[in-house]
């Protein structure tokens, strides 16, 4: 036993803001503070493996985060109970992920996996009143994979999950799912298919089967098409259900439909794909903003449900190389209806277009990223359209260091991402980075 049967990774993380205040004045609920709100983050990973032979691998791996942010809120204090947006509000955020995971290669066409992780996240959150909540998440995965031949594999699984919140605020029963999952890969000749079938049961929402099926051709060396039809479902979030002054214990599962196709060609200094979609969604899960149409007390609008939506569109990708420079360009349009009332969506953009340009030289890269998106409605306004450009920019000057450097929103562009919040503003960082196969 060498020491090449061990690997190790770690990664540290740091990044703090002064923050602009995160809502315009005016705003819908009057909650708007003209403080900053700014954050810090801090995030640590260590993962480890042993292998006592080809194949056989035992790791395990622990990540932590610490999040300390500002927002603004309001509070309600008697005698009177209006609003009082002065006080400072903050959250506290701390997360932890352990896992333990064995990956082993039992013959030339057996392969297994057992993954066990066990996360918790511990909020505090409030002003002169601190609410508290903690989640707990337990999972265990188990997996094996044949593949009889180069051209067809079958995959089985098994996936147990448990989640739990206390919170100083409300009590939710504490859920959990089973999973039985199976799945085929196939090649035959220049046609590939793909097959997935999912089978959950929910101690709240009970038996769910769900699936897709996916066929794909090869035209010739550089073209090829795609199709693919599959279900969905999606259980509401704790918040979703039960979170102070925003959750509604009545909200029903999301559930989809949904069919995509898409064309593909590939060559050595040029790619493009098109891909063409369709999703009908029953019991859309979203934001309510209007308190009229949320059960009584829902002051600030609530979680609820769009009965049937549909979301279609078509997106397209292209890259070219020229020499040193890259150019990628993609180009997005969606429809996204809610089909009872013909309103679109909210927080959706009709389209959205994307142009990078790199350079590579040596050690050297540049780069610069123009994003446009367009005007989508949110909380009963239409939010104009922006656009933003970024800069980046990294030089390796040693074989395993490099120093990297973003420029985001380089010319400072106003915008609000949602109704009555603005963004951060030009914002620039630095950083070095090391990448190598050990100290």
């Amino acid at each position: 036993m060498g020491p090449e049967a061990f690997d190790y990774a770690l990664s540290l993380s740091g990044e703090t803001s002064d923050g602009v205040s995160a809502v315009l004045p005016g705003d819908l609920f009057g909650v708007y503070n003209p403080d900053d709100d700014g954050f810090s983050r801090y995030g640590l990973s260590l993962a480890g493996g042993y292998s006592w032979q080809k194949g056989q691998r035992i790791g395990l791996s622990y990540s932590a985060s610490r999040l300390r942010s500002q927002f603004d809120s309001a509070e309600y204090p008697p005698p009177n109970f209006a609003p009082d947006a002065s006080p400072d509000f903050r959250n506290r955020l701390t997360t932890q992920l352990t896992t333990l995971q064995y990956q082993g290669t039992l013959s030339s066409e057996w392969t297994n996996l057992l993954r066990a992780s066990y996360q918790t996240d511990q909020l505090q959150s409030g002003a002169n009143v601190v609410s508290r909540y903690d989640t707990t998440r337990r999972q265990l995965t188990a997996q094996t994979t044949w593949t009889p031949s180069a051209q067809h594999q079958w995959v089985a699984a098994v996936d147990l999950l448990t989640e739990s919140i206390h919170s100083s605020d409300y009590q939710a029963p504490e859920r959990d799912n089973t999973g039985l999952i199976v799945g085929y890969t196939g090649r035959f000749g220049a046609q590939k298919l793909q097959a997935d079938l999912r089978w959950d049961h929910n101690s709240v929402y009970q038996n769910q089967t769900t699936g897709k099926l996916g066929w794909g051709m090869d035209l010739s060396e550089s073209w090829s098409v795609r199709a693919v039809a599959g279900t969905a479902f999606r259980a509401p979030t704790f918040n979703d259900l039960y979170f102070p002054n925003f959750g509604v214990a009545t909200l029903q599962p999301e559930r989809s439909r949904s069919v995509e196709a898409g064309l593909n060609y590939q060559a050595a200094q040029a790619s493009i794909s098109a891909t063409a979609y369709y999703n009908k969604v029953s019991d859309l899960i979203g934001y309510q903003p209007d308190p009229n149409q949320c059960p009584p007390g829902l002051n600030f609008g609530c979680a609820a449900n769009t009965s049937r939506a549909l979301l279609q569109g078509l997106t397209l990708q292209g890259l070219q190389q020229w020499g040193q420079f890259q150019f990628t360009l993609a180009l997005d349009w969606l429809n996204a209806k809610d089909t009872d009332t013909d309103q679109t969506l909210p927080r959706r953009a009709a389209n959205q277009q994307t142009l990078a340009v790199d350079w590579n030289e040596g050690p050297w890269q540049l780069g610069a990223t123009a994003l446009r998106v367009s005007q989508r409605p949110d909380a009963g306004v239409m939010l104009p359209a922006y656009a933003l450009l970024n800069l980046n920019a990294r030089w390796r000057f040693e074989r395993f260091w490099q120093i990297e450097a973003r420029l985001q929103n380089a010319f400072d562009k106003d915008y609000q991402p949602a109704r009555d919040y603005q963004d951060v503003g030009r914002q620039f960082w630095l950083g070095l980075r090391y990448d190598g196969k050990g100290l």
